[in-house]
């Protein structure tokens, strides 16, 4: 099966619906895609434990749930996501599932869709129980052993003789549930199982470090213990033996699938002399007879074995840096590449201009700079007469009187207030409507010394229809009026001039 199925996104789209971003973040990373869950649902996770706001038991509540699908692929990547967060994400989630009484009931999981279906249930058992430990180990001693410090002033080696002996069998119990994975290379056969397998990996590089750390601590304290402490201590050491003969199995196990052998401590065993010493010991507190063994070899017979052992232990120091290292890497690789594309993202933002659905924009989008019309102006034209920029003066040809002069007689109102005699339609020029107030207050003068009769009361109430460019044959003096007044006005113009005449 591969992609995502119907029931993934349907629950992915509940919820989206509810608003839990949490919840599906835990389904996308639990998907029944035959992969490990994707890193960018991880990070996400990871992200949410360290934020306060996020309910921690929530968000274990709903990889829980997981747990109880059918499907063998889901229930594996909800321990996986379980077991990455446990490692990478904060310590309050850890927390958490310490607190719990129980966490994966999965002793009985089996999913019998298909033959793969037996084999992956039978390590989902064997992954659920290292989970369930490694939680317990956290209950117990208030930390995890992957991430104390180490050291010769590290936790392990600095723990008194009581606390240490009571310690160590914890750290033995986690490490035989991780290494009772016991899986083969050639079980490593598709992306879920290989991704729990290199979570696996990384755990025993730091459980065992921290484990030779407190055998060392052992081994330095041993001859200075009481009788039954000195029982208990070469208990230890002897299953300690055993164990580091399983963690090299494990980890061949680790090179014959890849992992670089750069990333592979080197376990340095201990000189088998140093276990009959320590025998030895034993028998002499307990009143057995032994060989007489004089100080000296006994602390040279133990230098050794601590060398050797430190040995090992500062091999997995460098696996444990050099992975750091490499984490950090990638980390400043990714953030380096997030500003580069947030660089790329700031020049191709557009610039702040209008597009042409505005109704101030122009044309090609960019704002007008053109200066604001002043209603109240009075800009000259090259003729004399005054082209009106404003829309208002525009208005009159929408207000021009329906009635026409055939119809009545009577005048009718203009837009202007005014009243006129039904004329014919008005003359349109193309320059648009024009006034000139020259004309209106006689500043131009004619060349008969007398004014025009048109420009005495008609020319203020009615804006002339003349353009500015107007031929060189046609007089701007002249104005076309419509009104009462205008009338009027011309035939008193008219009787002036013919009174003048008369009198002459």
């Amino acid at each position: 099966m591969s992609g995502q199925s119907i029931t993934d996104r349907i629950t992915a789209a509940q919820h989206s619906v509810t608003g839990s971003a949490v919840s599906k973040t835990v389904c996308k990373a639990t998907t029944h895609e035959v992969m490990g869950p994707k890193k960018k649902h991880l990070d996400y996770l990871i992200h949410c434990t360290n934020e306060m706001n996020v309910n921690i038991p929530q968000l274990a509540d709903s990889l829980f749930e997981r747990t109880t699908n059918t499907s063998w692929v889901v229930v594996f990547k909800s321990l996986i996501t379980t077991h990455h967060l446990m490692v990478y994400g904060n310590e309050r989630f850890v927390q958490y599932l310490a607190s719990r009484n129980t966490l994966f009931n999965l002793s009985n999981f089996l999913d019998k869709s298909g033959l793969q279906g037996y084999d992956m249930s039978t390590f989902i058992r064997r992954y659920s129980r290292y989970l369930n430990e490694k939680a317990v180990s956290y209950r117990q001693v208030a930390f995890d052993f992957t991430k104390v410090k180490r050291g010769v002033d590290g936790v392990m080696r600095t723990m008194n003789t009581e606390k240490l002996l009571k310690t160590i069998p914890i750290i033995q119990n986690q490490m035989d549930a991780l290494l009772d994975f016991n899986v083969n290379a050639n079980e490593l056969t598709n992306g879920v199982i290989n991704a729990a397998f290199m979570l696996l990996f990384k755990d025993s590089i730091r459980l065992f470090a921290a484990y030779n750390e407190g055998i060392i601590n052992l081994l330095e304290k041993y001859f200075d213990m009481k009788k039954t402490q000195c029982k208990e201590g070469l208990d230890i050491y002897k299953k300690f033996l055993t164990r580091m003969t399983r963690i090299s199995e494990f980890l061949k196990v680790a090179e014959q699938v890849g992992i670089d052998r750069g990333d592979i401590p080197d376990l340095s065993q201990a000189p088998s002399s140093l276990l009959e010493a320590l025998e030895q010991h034993l028998a002499s507190l307990e009143g057995k007879k032994v060989k007489d063994s004089t100080a000296a070899s006994r602390a040279s017979t133990l230098s050794n074995a601590v060398s050797s052992l430190a040995s090992t232990g500062m091999s997995f120091t460098k696996v444990d840096e050099r992975e750091k290292q490499a984490a950090l890497e990638e980390e400043q690789a990714r953030l380096k590449a997030l500003k580069e594309q947030r660089l790329k993202e700031l020049s191709k933002r557009p610039s702040f201009a209008t597009t042409d659905t505005s109704p101030i924009s122009t044309t090609g989008g960019t704002i007008s700079t053109a200066p604001a019309i002043d209603l109240f102006s009075t800009p000259s034209c090259s003729n004399g007469a005054v082209k009106m920029e404003s829309d208002l003066f525009d208005l009159q040809s929408t207000f021009q009187p329906s009635m026409q002069s055939g119809s009545t007689g009577l005048p009718v109102a203009t837009a202007w207030a005014g009243y006129s005699t039904p004329q014919g339609p008005p003359q349109q020029s193309a320059g648009g409507l024009q006034v000139d107030f020259e004309s209106v207050f006689g500043a131009k003068a004619t060349g008969s010394n007398s004014l025009n009769s048109d420009d005495i009361a008609g020319g203020i109430l009615k804006p002339t229809l003349a353009g500015c460019n107007q031929p060189s044959g046609q007089q701007p003096e002249k104005l076309v009026s419509d009104d009462l007044d205008s009338s009027l006005a011309n035939l008193v113009g008219n009787l002036g001039i013919g009174n003048g005449t008369m009198k002459k």
